[in-house]
């Protein structure tokens, strides 16, 4: 007898749009792999609740991104009722969901990072920071490049608003270069890409519209530093615990090496998206991702 998967998608994040292009390719996915598949958009708790109560998956396979859906809140909600869920556990979400922990976290492990700081929004307006320019600001538990600015002078600091002043931002130097990232998958890398954005960097318009990105794959740069890059994603990985998959992203130049931006718990998996490309460069199905994390789902016990 087939498990019964619960595709749980959409969402309440900024980034729901990404999820819902997502839920079709997965679903397809996992029909393939004989799961039955129950879809359901996220747009209301209480729905949720009576979804999972009426159709009592073995399963759910998270396919929410952003805030309520990487950052801890489902998977705790999923612990409570015991029911196992795709990715990674709750104390894992929330930590890699916050870029200074992780920054703290990779440092701690030999793996360099951005100088940085951590402050709200109405302290970097009203005070500034002490991380020179060029820096990058962004909040501090988003993903996509949701509210990323590059701010080169006073003036464009002036520039940078967020709706809510108490908003947590984290502030980096700006490393110029190559952006990398690399798939891990079950605790082993296989490839690196380089993003060429046409945009100034690989924000959010980059990465979900076509032709706004050259992927590099495998990425040009040199041996030593390819096999930095997939021993540090499998050091934050490991380091972090995730759950079948991550990807991390890093900035590569001569003059500062090879530098560690972020992790992605739950990364994308649209048509445009990196895991799916790096896998099919390693010869591995779409189709068999999807399993694994169905495979490997689980929740804390009680």
């Amino acid at each position: 007898m087939s498990k019964k998967v619960l595709l749980l998608y959409g969402g309440f994040s900024s980034e729901k749009d990404v999820s819902i292009s997502a839920k079709n390719d997965i679903a397809e996915a996992l029909k393939s792999k004989n799961y039955t598949v129950i879809e359901h958009n996220l747009t209301n708790a209480w729905e949720l609740v009576e979804v999972l109560k009426t159709e009592k998956p073995d399963v759910v396979y998270n396919a929410l991104h952003g805030n309520w859906g990487e950052d801890g809140e489902i998977q705790g909600f999923l612990d409570l009722l015991q029911i196992p869920y795709t990715h990674s556990n709750l104390k894992t979400s929330v930590i890699g969901m916050d870029k200074y922990i992780t920054k703290l976290i990779a440092t701690q492990y030999g793996v360099k990072t951005a100088k940085g700081e951590k402050l709200s929004a109405a302290e970097y307006a009203q005070q500034g920071t002490r991380i020179n320019y060029p820096h990058v600001v962004k909040p501090l538990c988003d993903g996509s490049s949701v509210g990323v600015h590059i701010v080169k002078n006073a003036k464009e600091a002036k520039n940078v608003k967020y709706e809510d002043p108490e908003t947590k931002l984290i502030v980096e130097e700006y490393i110029a270069g190559q952006e990398l990232t690399v798939m891990c998958l079950e605790g082993k890398t296989y490839a690196v890409t380089e993003l060429r954005a046409k945009n100034e960097f690989y924000d959010f318009e980059a990465k979900y519209t076509k032709g706004a990105t050259e992927h590099i794959l495998p990425a040009e740069i040199p041996e030593d530093v390819e096999k930095r890059c997939k021993k540090f994603a499998e050091i934050m990985h490991k380091t972090l615990k995730c759950n079948t998959l991550s990807r991390s992203d890093f900035r590569y130049n001569f003059k500062d090496g090879l530098v560690f931006l972020e992790i992605n718990t739950n990364p994308g998996m649209t048509k445009l998206s990196l895991v799916p490309e790096q896998a099919a460069y390693a010869k591995i199905e779409f189709a068999d991702i999807c399993q694994k994390l169905v495979e490997n789902a689980k929740c804390r016990p009680l």
